[in-house]
């Protein structure tokens, strides 16, 4: 999965590597007609193509048969009948590159979601940072600090939260650009990235985990945490993003399945894919 997740990293900030300061609609316009034509070639290469085609005009055929004997009952269930065992069938057919479809969708979804989903921090907005700790270890007792680098600022002292294993302090970003905080457990130093001001898309990471290989695979862009030290979590609360439509936030999410739904089928007749 790690390599998985790299690779589509990797691809994906290539493809909006032109396009990081201008409007995010434009991204998330390419990796939307992107990601269709993806899906398409799977659906096409993974599918039965005659096996649609053919459902799908034995589907025609019996709607034509309900509209042609409207007023004979026993012709129109037998034809309803029969489009229901077409859709069943049509379903079937589908089913297959739509299980092949759902890795790299999911693998895609996970990398955007650090491109769209959250905001770098405004110089002088302050955020919340959050260490979990282990369960076994108190945060009243821990030898624990934070190293901020030139541009952050720490503008609270520690709050340690005995019952949440947790610390938790304020800070701000002082100037703009990527940042490197250091978290000092002991003798140990462990690295997060804070990104402020910049470019209108940037690939932004709000938690860095020790945890399983699912945690370390849906927060793939920092390195995991050392298993041998206390520290499970640190979590930087960057604000929430959304793409700005007439006067509405658009949740990237939504947009993202409605542009590749939309660029998949107005593409289908170019590539020759039944759906």
């Amino acid at each position: 999965m790690a390599i998985l997740n790299a690779i589509f990293g990797n691809l994906i900030g290539l493809m909006l590597l032109p396009f990081r300061d201008m409007n995010p609609w434009v991204g998330m316009l390419v990796v939307s007609l992107l990601t269709g034509l993806l899906m398409l070639l799977i659906f096409r290469f993974t599918s039965n193509q005659e096996g649609i085609r053919r459902t799908k005009d034995l589907i025609k055929a019996h709607l034509l048969e309900m509209r042609l004997y409207s007023e004979n009952m026993r012709v129109n269930f037998q034809a309803q009948g029969g489009i229901l065992r077409a859709n069943l069938k049509y379903f079937f057919y589908a089913l297959k590159p739509m299980l092949v479809m759902i890795i790299p969708v999911i693998l895609i979804l996970i990398q955007l979601n650090f491109w769209f989903g959250y905001q770098a921090l405004r110089p002088g907005e302050p955020a919340l940072l959050t260490v979990k700790l282990d369960e076994s270890v108190n945060p009243l007792e821990i030898d624990l600090s934070l190293v901020p680098p030139e541009g952050i600022v720490v503008e609270t002292p520690p709050l340690r939260i005995e019952e949440e294993h947790e610390i938790d302090w304020r800070i701000s970003a002082r100037d703009p650009g990527r940042h490197e905080l250091e978290i000092v457990v002991g003798g140990d130093r462990i690295r997060k990235a804070i990104l402020a001001g910049g470019r209108t898309l940037e690939r932004i990471s709000p938690l860095r985990l020790r945890g399983s290989v699912l945690d370390q695979a849906l927060y793939p862009v920092e390195p995991p945490i050392d298993k041998n030290l206390p520290v499970k979590s640190i979590e930087v609360r960057f604000p929430g993003s959304s793409l700005p439509l007439l006067g509405l936030h658009v949740h990237w999410l939504v947009a993202f399945f409605v542009l590749s739904v939309v660029f998949g089928f107005a593409f289908k007749g170019v590539f020759g894919v039944e759906i």
